[in-house]
């Protein structure tokens, strides 16, 4: 697979770099697909996705703020919430891109959610797979994470959370990759970003979102339950929720091929 990368200036202090993969006829008029990655991570964490959206969607994989080829944040860089969606919005005025499908991993899901309840005339339909609507219950964790990646290196920390990220269904190979993949993150970057996952919540603002919404979840997320989840699901008007068997709470890595087929069999039946 092969995919355009450039990047793109979002502000005085960050370059976000983009991959977008580009297989349409010119006659294809489908509205974009954008992915948003979760923590630790950047635009390749939707690999697997690509082929089942790229054949009639433009597709864009930015890495965020800090993550993956982007400009590296400070350890004392003050990262804000509503930065990141503003982020994704320059990207898309930069590619001249006006409405399109929005896609969230984790707390990529949580901002692709935001995204849609602030720039509703943005976003025709979201997805959000394994999106909190809340951590700020990692208020407790995240200090000892921090102190971890900055005693032992992020590859130790994000080899001691996988369990509980991925759970038991990956092959070792899977795991190596994803280890790798989220490895890659400069340590300043999650010294910074995790002082702000604590204090992330948008279940005000989900009622906000008029747009088609699917949420997947897992049956044994270790993030959240399934009623926990279908509490806030269900203040999105109209939406939808998809519930997958298993015990990782990343389910866009761990289930990515039922996870793109939801969301593509989804965004077909949403009118433009």
């Amino acid at each position: 697979m092969t995919s355009n990368i450039s990047k793109v200036r979002v502000s005085d202090d960050c370059e976000l770099a983009v991959r977008v993969d580009d297989y349409l006829f010119p006659w294809d008029t489908r509205a974009p697909v954008v992915m948003l990655h979760g923590l630790a991570e950047s635009g390749e964490a939707f690999r697997r996705w690509v082929p089942y959206f790229a054949t009639h969607h433009l597709v864009v994989r930015p890495d965020l703020r800090g993550y993956g080829d982007s400009t590296p944040m400070k350890g004392d860089y003050t990262y804000l919430f509503d930065r990141l969606g503003a982020d994704i919005i320059k990207l898309l005025d930069s590619l001249k891109l006006d409405r399109v499908f929005l896609i969230g991993g984790k707390i990529g899901g949580a901002l692709a959610l935001h995204i849609a309840a602030k720039y509703p005339e943005r976003v025709i339909a979201v997805a959000g797979v394994a999106a909190p609507a809340s951590l700020t219950s990692f208020a407790d964790r995240a200090p000892g994470w921090r102190q971890q990646i900055r005693e032992q290196g992020v590859e130790p920390w994000v080899r001691e959370t996988t369990a509980f990220r991925l759970g038991t269904s990956l092959p070792p190979a899977a795991i190596d990759w994803w280890v790798n993949l989220m490895s890659k993150t400069a340590a300043s970057t999650l010294e910074a970003f995790l002082k702000m996952v604590p204090t992330v919540d948008i279940t005000a603002e989900l009622p906000d979102i008029k747009c088609p919404t699917v949420i997947i979840t897992t049956t044994g997320s270790g993030l959240a339950s399934v009623d926990s989840v279908r509490t806030w699901q269900q203040t999105i008007p109209g939406s939808k929720l998809e519930v997958l068997p298993g015990d990782s709470y990343h389910v866009a890595a761990t289930h990515p091929d039922e996870c793109a087929q939801i969301v593509r069999k989804f965004f077909d039946r949403v009118e433009v």
